[in-house]
């Protein structure tokens, strides 16, 4: 069994979206001060590095965080490769074996640069929605700070998933994954009320 940290580093050089919370680690009581130990603390915004999407995030009527049916995060995962692809479609993913997977992760490899907030990403159409049904795929993984255009406000794939009762991971890290079949835990953490949650996500390959 390998396991492989599909998961952002999280420190100070964090990209995070446009004029949201940076990622701010520190010590708030060093072993000195307590007299027995280090004690830190966090700042962030809930959509920071590798994380999930609560429908609560997009639709003020959806599941929160705390909410979430843990199943949809601990399952088998089909890796698919889309490098150099501008846009994604249907018809694209026709020749994927699912398999035993109830989750689809896409690379990319579109943001090197993750100390850097990209200006565009690739584009996946809605029409992958309908392919998720078709061969019952509950989660939509992406290795993008999100599912649609970064300048987004209608967000369409955001809606066209919650409206199927799919989930949303992303900020994955895919450098040296290769396509195929793997088993995914990329558990949030259950803060209650919460629009979206970092999680640290893993595969394992048997």
């Amino acid at each position: 069994m390998k396991i492989h940290d599909i998961s952002m580093l999280l420190n100070k050089e964090s990209a995070e979206w446009p004029g949201d919370t940076p990622f701010q680690f520190q010590i708030s009581w060093s072993k000195e001060q307590s007299g027995s130990v280090n004690v830190g603390q966090i700042t962030t915004s809930t959509h920071i590095g590798t994380h999930i999407d609560a429908p609560f995030h997009f639709d003020n009527a959806g599941l929160k965080v705390h909410e979430l049916p843990l199943e949809n995060y601990i399952l088998d995962a089909v890796v698919v490769d889309v490098r150099g692809k501008s846009e994604v479609s249907r018809e694209m993913l026709r020749n994927v074996q699912v398999g035993t997977a109830k989750a689809v992760l896409f690379k990319t490899s579109s943001w090197q640069n993750r100390s850097e907030f990209p200006e565009e990403i690739p584009l996946f159409n809605t029409d992958v929605v309908k392919w998720m049904i078709e061969n019952n795929l509950v989660l939509f993984g992406v290795d993008l700070p999100s599912v649609d255009a970064i300048t987004s406000k209608e967000l369409p794939m955001h809606h066209a998933l919650g409206e199927a009762g799919r989930y949303i991971l992303e900020g994955i890290v895919l450098d040296g994954i290769q396509e195929g079949l793997y088993k995914l835990i990329a558990l949030p953490l259950k803060i209650e009320g919460a629009d979206g949650s970092p999680v640290r996500a893993v595969l394992i390959e048997e």
